[in-house]
């Protein structure tokens, strides 16, 4: 073996995984200086990281094309063997899913190491699992549980599954106050925690354990090294590490508490270890199957007080450590006390802890992935995979644009998004309205939600939501639409779709946004405004309120009155359905107008979730009916024209075409394609978004890929060179998801399930 890759993240990104990938591979490399190891990381920031010299290839989490990339580069390479660190935290797409691509198109050899093996996986991890257990030449799990999990939760294959501890750095066993003396902590107990901070650590119950501690013990300090986790500090800043200090305070502890507030390298983080009198790892979680820092401070021979969490329980078995109940201070300050009063108790754990440390030590771990390498290579690649790394132009996916924020930028001023543009000058003229600037909302939280990183992003979901808050009028429930330049408003009340709209809007907010605020805000307006949905006659303004009662209850379900409006919606729906409908015309209304196949799609979502069999399948008929209406003779989209749209008996007008047509029916394709997984709805959400491309009766561009704006239609000899915020709004949300539709096909190398009971559409949240 002359070169091995290993992918993951890497330092000096500050990450557990990142710190375990680095001691790997510098293990391996120290135990076998004639193996090439060099490394393949995986960035969190667009920037990446100042990396040492090993790191070779760079990938980015959240672009799916790069992993591509990267498998072809180690594919083109010399390389005998892929070790792969696998976490779903680490990874793009759903569940991490980005990297099934990266590992369906290697042609090499793959040895994964799981730093999760979760006992109850969600839909998402467990067909993460599935193919990276499929996927991998070798698994190597650092517990018995993990080993187990993988057996009995995933039926991996037991001859395929390597235990391999966590590494650790090899020191003697040595006195704590030896260490102490650096740190101003002579005569001292020393209490310690390590780690990146965040809620789940259950660092509040030592806080509560220590009056009671140091009543004993007088002499006794907690230090909690270790920075914030970087996703919580993007999200909340320092809140949690500024909680616990003000809890320490409270309890009149703070002269016992000591915070380092740093990441610290190994040389400075085995002297912290040695001073440590008693180790304590209060997680709140048992499905922990591998904590590094446990494994750290056991190995070198720590007194360890631990909640039974999974890795807990398997290191400190047997008299190696002491276990605490969960969410019990109580409990841990009387261990403590009774550790720190028996010393002999105290140095018996310490030796079994370091005894079996020693198979644990660097040079051992390497050894025994150097054994679980040796294997992969003699069990070589499966014939799919190395298919798979090999395919033709026809089999590669159709490649999407990517993300242009430019022109919406330029149509956003500190008030909201103005509606018009002459070409791609925003026409001030003729200001604003609620309708783009609920849809620029939307599609900010739908950039969010697929881990787009633009720096404007967070400025302009503030700017829509406060136009949005703005134009609600409560003295009648309901939105004012039109906003001159000057901020004047046009209106008391704006038209029924635009209220439905609005709500939608507002329900992805709250269903989706990460943002409290965010989602607080919009939860009120939607609540306030809701009711008047119920008195509107218009479909349009039903079927909007409809999808945004379904975001809505993607975070706040169980809402028994707005289940009830979801219910009488669908009915109304239903009921105009019946009403208009024949063999020939199965619709909901005499006219195929605008936005059409928003009415299909909100019954398909209604009644999927809400258990309205009728609702679903009026839903798919009606779909059906209407992309058949909207092909062209040679096959492509053709949405309804504009200019007349399509009255029932007399002629359809073939332009002018709308980009917002072309955006409903994909989406609608989309959620259909999730509901049944028949690929015929797969290839019509295709068929529609590539009319932005060029797939039109004109076969020109639509999409305006320099601006970042998409043109305002197609007349009958040109295209509108207009663009306005409807029509680039309306391509951003198509793109955004046919992208998270193509990320999850890619990655999963076919069809996405449905969710399916038996032989019914319907399932329960």
């Amino acid at each position: 073996m002359k070169q091995i890759a290993f992918v993951g993240d890497y330092q000096p990104r500050k990450c557990g995984i990142a710190t375990f990938t680095q001691d790997l591979r510098n293990a391996i490399s120290g135990e076998y200086p004639e193996v090439d190891c060099f490394v393949a990381a995986v960035n969190d920031v667009k920037e990446g990281y100042d990396y040492p010299a090993e790191v070779r290839l760079e990938f980015d989490e959240r672009d799916f094309k790069s992993y591509g990339r990267t498998a072809e580069s180690l594919n083109l390479s010399n390389c005998d063997l892929v070790c792969l660190q696998h976490e779903f935290g680490i990874y793009g797409g759903p569940a991490g899913s980005h990297i099934l691509a990266f590992l369906r198109d290697l042609a090499i050899p793959i040895v994964t190491t799981l730093h999760s093996v979760l006992k109850t996986p969600n839909s998402d991890q467990r067909r993460v699992m599935d193919d990276v257990i499929k996927l991998s030449s070798r698994l190597v799990v650092m517990s018995e549980h993990g080993r187990d999990f993988l057996r009995d939760v995933y039926d991996a294959p037991a001859d395929r599954i390597d235990l391999v501890y966590h590494g650790i750095p090899d020191m003697p066993f040595a006195d704590p106050n030896s260490f102490k003396g650096q740190f101003g902590l002579e005569g001292k107990y020393v209490g310690l925690t390590f780690g990146l901070l965040s809620p789940n650590k259950g660092l509040e119950n030592v806080l509560k354990a220590l009056p009671e501690i140091v009543r004993e013990f007088p002499n006794f300090s907690y230090i909690i090294l270790g920075e914030t986790h970087l996703n919580l500090l993007r999200e909340h800043g320092e809140t949690y590490r500024l909680h616990l200090e003000r809890l320490a305070q409270r309890l009149g502890v703070e002269d016992h508490v000591i915070f380092h507030n740093r990441f610290v390298d190994l040389a400075q983080l085995t002297d912290f270890i040695g001073a440590a009198d008693l180790y304590i790892t209060p997680y709140l979680n048992p499905a922990q199957i591998t904590s590094g820092t446990l494994a750290y401070s056991f190995g070198c021979g720590k007194a360890v007080i631990s909640t039974p969490y999974w890795h807990a329980e398997e290191l400190l078995a047997d008299g190696r450590g002491v276990l605490v109940p969960f969410n019990d201070p109580g409990a841990i300050a009387r261990e403590a006390i009774f550790l720190l009063r028996d010393e002999p108790r105290r140095y018996a754990i310490r030796q079994r802890a370091y005894q079996l440390g020693r198979e644990m030590i660097w040079p051992v771990v390497a050894r025994e992935y150097m054994k679980s390498f040796e294997r992969a290579r003699e069990q070589g690649v499966g014939v799919s995979r190395v298919r798979a790394a090999m395919r033709t132009l026809g089999e590669q996916p159709v490649e999407l644009p990517a993300v242009n924020l430019d022109h919406l930028r330029r149509m956003t001023d500190s008030t909201g998004m103005f509606q018009h543009a002459t070409y791609s000058i925003p026409s001030f003229s003729e200001g604003y309205c609620v309708d783009d600037n609920a849809r620029a909302l939307l599609l900010t939280v739908m950039l969010e939600e697929a881990g787009a990183k633009e720096p404007c992003l967070a400025g302009l979901a503030e700017t829509y939501i406060a136009f949005v808050a703005q134009a609600f009028n409560a003295s009648n429930g309901r939105f004012r639409n039109f906003m001159s330049f000057d901020r004047r408003w046009l209106e008391e009340a704006g038209s029924d779709d635009s209220q439905g709209r609005t709500i939608w809007a507002l329900g992805t907010c709250v269903g989706r946004s990460r943002h409290r605020s965010f989602q607080f805000l919009a939860a009120q307006l939607f609540e306030q405004a809701l009711e008047f949905s119920t008195t509107s006659i218009a479909p349009r303004c039903w079927a909007f309120t409809l999808l945004g009662i379904h975001e809505y209850f993607r975070r706040l379900g169980g809402d028994a009155a707005i289940q009830d409006i979801r219910d009488r919606l669908s009915r109304n729906l239903v009921a105009a359905f019946h009403e208009n409908s024949s063999d020939d015309w199965p619709w909901f209304e005499n006219v195929l107008a605008y936005d059409n196949a928003k009415l299909p799609h909100a019954l398909i979502l209604a009644g999927r979730w809400g258990g309205n069999e009728e609702a679903f399948e009026v839903g798919l008929r009606a779909l059906r009916w209407l992309v058949e209406v909207q092909r062209s003779e040679v096959g492509w989209f053709r949405p309804i024209g504009s200019n007349g749209f399509y009255v029932r008996g007399r002629e359809r007008a073939l332009f002018d075409q709308q980009p917002v047509d072309a955006q409903a029916t994909t989406s609608a394709c989309i959620e259909a394609f999730r509901a049944t997984n028949d690929r015929f709805w797969l290839k019509e959400a295709r068929s529609a978004f590539q009319w932005f491309l060029g797939r039109n009766d004109l076969d020109v561009e639509v999409h305006d890929w320099q601006t970042g704006g998409c043109r305002d239609g197609l007349h009958q000899d040109r295209p509108n060179e207009n663009q306005g915020a409807e029509s680039t709004l309306s391509f951003l949300l198509a793109l955004v998801e046919m992208k998270l539709l193509d990320e999850t096909l890619r990655a999963f190398g076919e069809p996405i399930e449905s969710d399916r009971r038996g032989s019914s559409y319907f399932a329960k949240r």
